[in-house]
């Protein structure tokens, strides 16, 4: 399981729909609907929010907002309300590690959208993130 950081926009086809898929799985979880994944680190910055149900439906309208863009056909009706606004913080390290993960991804799946970002020195966070300064996050498995 992998809930990028960066903005989804960065993320190939695979990518996208693999982030869509296990950010609804995330959801699952944290709704206490599934017993897998319940210990996953990626759903830790989710579990520790003060609101982590509304966390994560505003992580899944981000990652819904991007499909739109493209063209694609995510039902937004998997999305549980959010009711409120709420935000993450992301550090800058882990953004930088995450920034490297990806292109690392893209230059073996998508050499041309590689071609696109590798010269970024660093990319936007996701819209419900943050970044502030710090190392790689404690919960990533490095």
């Amino acid at each position: 399981m992998r809930l990028w950081s960066i903005h989804p926009k960065y993320l190939d086809s695979q990518g996208l729909t693999a982030l869509w898929r296990e950010s609804l799985l995330a959801q699952a979880v944290l709704h206490g609907e599934t017993r897998g994944y319940r210990n996953h680190p990626q759903l830790d910055r989710f579990k520790n929010h003060s609101a982590p149900l509304t966390a994560i439906s505003l992580y899944l309208n981000g990652i819904h907002a991007e499909a739109q863009v493209r063209g694609y056909a995510f039902d937004k009706s998997k999305i549980k309300p959010a009711g409120q606004v709420v935000s993450l913080t992301v550090t800058s390290g882990q953004m930088a590690y995450e920034w490297q993960h990806l292109l690392t991804k893209l230059q073996a799946r998508s050499p041309a959208l590689h071609e696109t970002w590798r010269n970024i020195a660093g990319p936007e966070p996701h819209p419900v993130f943050n970044v502030y300064p710090g190392e790689v996050e404690s919960w990533e498995r490095l």
